[in-house]
């Protein structure tokens, strides 16, 4: 009888037990689920701060000219070497002189020639004055004389001309430099035949230099509005080529005075000094003009994360309940973010941990300090 019984009981116990069991695992489970992270939350403000907004720099010296020939010859001799500093009235190139010495000297000779005749014609223009005073002969015969002596006159003069001519020729043959500078390429060896106009280097003083940039409008208009006075957000900062910030502080100088209807911008010219002769004619790199922002929100760059170049960050909710919001940023620096539009103070965001939560998830909050604000400030 019991052997009958017990299979039946058996049958009946074992889905029991079995449906026991997954309730159990499900509770678990669902403990499992209930576990709720504990991540730092930030209270989005507005604060007033300033801005360090990069711009593409064009350098050049304050001075950069061509040296090029202003006679025709054969190049001489080479005083400098590319890359040398010179001073002011330093000698730079030689280019022979021989025929224009020559010229000078049948350029004197011409003027002897023209004084000499214009002293005999003088002479006689005063003998033919004394009979036209005793009226041996007409007036008419001093008036011929006397357009013979200007006409000789004006022969010196012509040739004193040519004297001068052929004196700044043998002048033009030393290439002296017009001022302190650095020298360039000097494509040209000794020897060279040159024509009038012929390119010897490039001649660049790099004491200070010229930063040229471009402000769009909406951008030029925020940084004239940000500026108390004329002196003012003045003083602009460098960053080269290769990341290093340049030393020196520069200072906006000259502004355009019209926005190019082309592009939408206005040009821009910042000074630097340059003491060591970092900067070099013709170099490339990022100026940073501050302008100031108020009640501008600032968003940690640990906060954030990028899909398909949009910015997101977590919003969390009156519930603690995560939610993806995009916002849009005027700028993005070292840092942080500056918001233009998608979030407003008082917001709620996950402070870091982006990776590890998920939409709809629901966290623990714990208050987080704004780390991108002390860095603003």
């Amino acid at each position: 009888m019991k052997l009958n019984i017990i299979p039946g009981l058996a049958l009946m116990v074992l889905p029991l037990l079995f449906m026991a069991g997954c309730t159990a695992s499900s509770k678990d489970n669902g403990n499992e689920k209930q576990e709720q992270p504990t991540l730092p939350v930030l209270t989005l403000k507005a604060v007033d701060t300033v801005l360090q907004t990069p711009y593409v720099a064009d350098i050049q010296a304050i001075k950069n000219i061509e040296i090029r020939t202003r006679v025709k010859g054969f190049l001489e001799k080479i005083y400098v070497d590319e890359g040398m500093l010179v001073k002011k009235g330093q000698l730079l190139f030689k280019i022979s002189d021989e025929e224009y010495r020559t010229q000078l000297s049948k350029a004197k000779a011409a003027l002897s020639n023209a004084r000499a005749d214009a002293r005999a014609t003088e002479l006689e223009a005063n003998r033919i004055k004394l009979l036209v005073d005793k009226k041996v002969i007409s007036k008419s015969e001093l008036d011929v004389a006397l357009s013979r002596l200007n006409a000789d006159k004006a022969t010196i003069e012509e040739a004193q001309s040519g004297v001068k001519s052929a004196e700044n020729h043998i002048v033009y043959t030393n290439i002296r430099a017009p001022f302190d500078g650095i020298i360039h390429r000097i494509p040209l060896k000794a020897g060279s035949l040159l024509e009038e106009g012929a390119l010897l280097t490039d001649l660049s003083d790099i004491s200070a230099m010229y930063a040229y940039f471009s402000f769009p409008e909406n951008e030029y208009l925020q940084y004239q509005r940000s500026r108390k006075s004329d002196k003012d957000g003045r003083e602009v900062k460098l960053v080269l080529s290769d990341g290093s910030q340049y030393k020196h502080p520069g200072r906006i100088e000259i502004v355009e005075g019209q926005i190019e209807q082309s592009t939408g911008s206005i040009d821009f010219r910042a000074r630097f000094p340059n003491p060591d002769g970092l900067l070099r004619h013709g170099a490339t790199a990022k100026l940073f003009v501050s302008t100031g922002a108020n009640d501008v929100i600032l968003l940690p760059q640990q906060s954030v994360f990028d899909i398909q170049d949009k910015s997101y960050v977590y919003l969390v909710d009156a519930n603690n309940q995560l939610h993806i919001k995009s916002f849009t940023p005027i700028t993005r620096l070292a840092h942080y973010y500056v918001v233009k539009d998608g979030l407003k103070p008082g917001d709620r965001i996950l402070f870091e941990g982006t990776q590890s939560v998920r939409d709809g998830m629901i966290i623990k909050p714990i208050k987080a300090a704004n780390k991108a604000l002390a860095i603003a400030k």
